[in-house]
């Protein structure tokens, strides 16, 4: 029949998501194989019961220790992989998001074990990463001398001083923030990230000397070129992505070599686009979801660097390096799970969200815990008087913003809906018939909803009203 909806058509399976179009191709690589997997592991685990040489004088007991927790974090990414829920994201394949989301719990319950060690305990512990560590490592102050041009060395460098800072984090820089705009999706928060962090660069660089830097360094290679470039590259792909036809055939329906190749690669990218629509001031909700996902954010960047201060690792380290790329995989789906939940798409936070707020406050916990002389230097008289302003300003522009009026609606009528659909309603609240509880009242009665007309965390109080 010509009216039949098959699997083929185009959906949007997200209210602010693009059309998609599917065939519903399931291969082998696409279906559960928890079994296998059950299988595997067991017999994995009884090869090194009944073939190995217990007497062996090659297995020492760190041998054994450190071979038996990499075996147990082994044994719970199989069962993660196979067992966990599926994130937000399909592409390139959901047990790769799987994967990270239980590389991410392992990272979490190594920073709690962290957590209960002494400082010097915790610095000798990265030596098992790295025979090289611990050791007070020297980070470079790069506001020393903050002369672009210096005449006392021409004609030898005269540039000396901007040379030095054209090191492999400007590329890290632009990088990071490509992926930072692919995560918000949106202008105007990932530019307030990049400003706000540049302020705490320079209220921090009396506790850290890598934060201290030069004024062009901070506004004019950080925040325009690498933050502000960044943020472009980021925003013009994500437009690319926002506008492309996303029509899915398996390889067995694509007809030439390069068409295969060309599915192949395409797997690589996402299998749809949810444009995010933040709307921090549009109501009092918004209004702290916003600023929750802005802190959580800045918390994770500054827990960089001073995790370096406590931990002793040099700046540019294999640690540090790969710390940052598994944050770009855990932060996109959290950032992803806590939109839909903010949207009403979802009724929970997500399984990555919460990890990746556990993950960020331990590490602010282990920073207080081994840096306390570090993070209790206090803050210049300018700096500090700075922030209570920035702080009072803050509060009470919220306050004035999205100060508290009610309105009354009456569920299903056409003024509910449209408190609904302006964010003033909570979509979650299951509205019922309030009847009166006496059998010798006859007179009907409904559920009025009080909504507060510029928006808070619910807006709703129910209340009773006789029809009369």
């Amino acid at each position: 029949m010509e009216n039949t909806i098959t699997r083929s058509n185009s959906v949007r399976k997200h209210k602010h998501g693009s059309l998609v179009s599917d065939d519903g191709t399931n291969t082998f690589f696409y279906r559960a194989h928890t079994t296998i997997a059950l299988f595997l592991t067991i017999g994995c685990l009884g090869y090194v019961a009944l073939m190995e040489d217990e007497t062996s004088q090659h297995k020492t007991k760190e041998y054994n220790t450190t071979r038996g927790i990499s075996a147990a974090a082994i044994c719970f990414i199989v069962f993660g992989v196979t067992q966990a829920k599926d994130g937000p994201f399909k592409r390139p394949h959901p047990a790769i998001w799987r994967f990270l989301l239980c590389i991410g719990v392992l990272y979490f319950l190594a920073l709690v074990f962290l957590l209960f060690q002494s400082k010097q305990g915790a610095r000798e512990l990265m030596i098992y990463f790295d025979p090289s560590l611990n050791v007070p490592p020297d980070f470079t102050a790069y506001g020393s001398d903050c002369k672009i041009y210096d005449p006392e060395t021409f004609p030898e460098d005269p540039f000396h001083n901007f040379k030095v800072k054209m090191d492999g984090f400007v590329v890290a820089h632009f990088v990071g923030w490509v992926f930072k705009a692919l995560m918000m999706r949106d202008l105007w928060m990932t530019n307030v990230i990049s400003m706000l962090f540049e302020f705490l660069e320079y209220s921090l660089e009396h506790q850290l000397a890598n934060f201290s830097e030069c004024w062009w360094d901070h506004w004019i290679l950080d925040f325009l070129i690498c933050n502000g470039g960044g943020i472009v590259v980021g925003m013009l792909i994500m437009k690319y992505l926002k506008n492309k036809e996303y029509n899915w055939r398996g390889l067995a329906a694509q007809n030439t070599l390069v068409e295969k190749a060309g599915r192949v690669v395409a797997q690589f990218t996402p299998h749809s686009w949810v444009t995010f629509h933040w709307n921090a001031t549009k109501n009092f909700q918004n209004w702290l979801y916003v600023n929750m996902v802005i802190f959580v954010i800045l918390l994770s960047e500054l827990n960089t660097f001073y995790l370096k201060a406590v931990l002793w690792i040099p700046a540019g380290h294999r640690i540090v390096l790969v710390r940052l790329w598994f944050l770009v995989f855990w932060g996109a789906p959290a950032i992803r799970e806590f939109y839909d939940y903010m949207v009403g798409a979802t009724n929970t936070i997500g399984q990555q969200f919460w990890v990746m707020c556990a993950i960020a406050f331990t590490e602010t916990l282990i920073i207080i815990k081994f840096g306390k002389e570090i993070i209790t230097k206090p803050f210049p008289p300018f700096i500090k008087s700075c922030w209570i302003w920035a702080i009072v300003l803050y509060l009470l522009w919220s306050i004035w913003k999205f100060q508290v009026h009610y309105h009354t609606v009456t569920p299903g009528s056409d003024e509910s809906v449209m408190a609904e659909e302006n964010g003033d309603l909570d979509p979650k609240v299951n509205f019922k018939v309030a009847m009166r509880e006496s059998s010798f009242d006859t007179d009907d009665s409904e559920s009025v909803v009080d909504v507060k007309r510029s928006g808070s965390s619910t807006g709703l109080r129910k209340r009773k009203q006789k029809a009369k």
